[in-house]
């Protein structure tokens, strides 16, 4: 996958994120000049290199196929079917089994899913916020801390399910990649999802 210095500047990249890119490529100011994601990801790293997917024309299968690979890491979490139904349309979707009409209601749906899980998520919090500040025994308050995190974990699982059938696949691959860690919070899925982008990139070069 491809863009150009030129692209990338016309979607207003951050300032610290572009000098860096200039650095790395020996550059002092855009051009048309072919540029990989690949080499984006090996210089800025992947926040960037997933920002810089909308500087990219066409290539949504794998844009999407990469939110699918996102969202699945946190499939474990979903609670409600919707969310799961949603990953599975937008992987058929990438295969040519599912519709773009198809994709659009199941995008709807999880959307839907995720606003409850969102709404469950803010009472689980306010609930462990309120027991913490009167309860007499600290292990109690964890637990309840522990509960509330757990919903918010559930939460930026449904986000990202949804994220992974939305309309735009760019963001798609953003938000699911994002979302996704968020839920796990872990440096290893960070980097499971660095060495999927590498893994689509290799095979559409």
């Amino acid at each position: 996958m491809k863009t150009t210095l030129n692209q990338i500047r016309e979607h207003s990249p951050c300032t610290s994120g572009w000098e860096k890119l200039l650095k790395h490529l020996g550059k002092t100011k855009a051009d048309d000049e072919e540029l990989t994601i690949l080499t984006i990801l090996d210089s800025n790293g992947l926040d960037d290199a997933l920002w810089c997917l909308r500087a990219v024309e066409g290539h949504d299968i794998e844009k999407r196929r990469f939110a699918v690979f996102c969202a699945k890491q946190v499939e474990h979490l979903l609670t409600d079917s919707r969310s799961r139904d949603a990953i599975a349309v937008a992987e058929r979707w990438c295969d040519g089994q599912a519709t773009d009409y198809e994709l659009q209601a199941a995008a709807a749906r999880a959307a839907a899913a995720s606003a409850v899980a969102d709404r469950a998520a803010a009472a689980a919090y306010a609930a462990a916020a309120a027991y913490a500040a009167a309860a007499a025994y600290a292990a109690y308050a964890a637990a309840d801390a522990v509960a509330a995190r757990a919903a918010v974990a559930a939460s930026a699982a449904a986000v990202a399910a949804s994220a992974a059938a939305s309309a735009a696949p760019a963001y798609a691959a953003l938000a699911a990649a994002a979302y996704a860690a968020v839920a796990v919070a872990g440096r290893a899925a960070r980097a499971a999802q660095a060495g999927e982008l590498r893994r689509i990139c290799e095979l559409t070069k």
